[in-house]
């Protein structure tokens, strides 16, 4: 079998502007043309272009990163991966790459002065029911 120059399990990095347009699509919930997008865009970049949001679209289409559908006018595009799916992938390649591997690095870093009192104990409610669930189904096995 030929190698080719991207592995299937690589998976393309979006950049920031990349995901701030991920992140308006996803918020939309349905596919959007790149007016739509524009618009729902210039509530947290008001600089930018109607030009430069369409390119970009473009990019992306071409990187995988949202599909197209050419059978209207105007084209409409979509996220190709669903966001926790995209989010769990960057996580798992900063924690390899800027912590040795180790999501407790990672969890402490986060947490040095950056989480206040109801933040940490609703962090220890999700521990604490991850606990439970890897103890045998919420505890049941106890």
């Amino acid at each position: 079998m030929a190698k080719t120059s991207s592995s299937s399990s690589s998976q393309p990095r979006p950049t920031a502007a990349e995901l701030d347009l991920l992140r308006v699509l996803w918020r939309l919930g349905a596919p959007a043309d790149a007016k739509q997008v524009h618009e729902a865009l210039l509530t947290e970049r008001p600089e930018a272009s109607y030009a430069t949001v369409l390119r970009q679209l473009q990019v992306m289409h071409g990187k995988g990163l949202l599909s197209r559908d050419e059978s209207q006018r105007p084209q409409r595009y979509a996220p190709t991966q669903a966001q926790d799916k995209l989010q769990t992938h960057l996580l798992k390649e900063l924690i390899a790459k800027a912590f040795a591997g180790s999501g407790k690095a990672l969890v402490m870093a986060a947490l040095k002065g950056h989480v206040n009192a109801r933040e940490r104990d609703e962090i220890q409610r999700l521990l604490d029911q991850q606990k439970q669930k890897a103890d045998g189904k919420d505890g049941s096995a106890r």
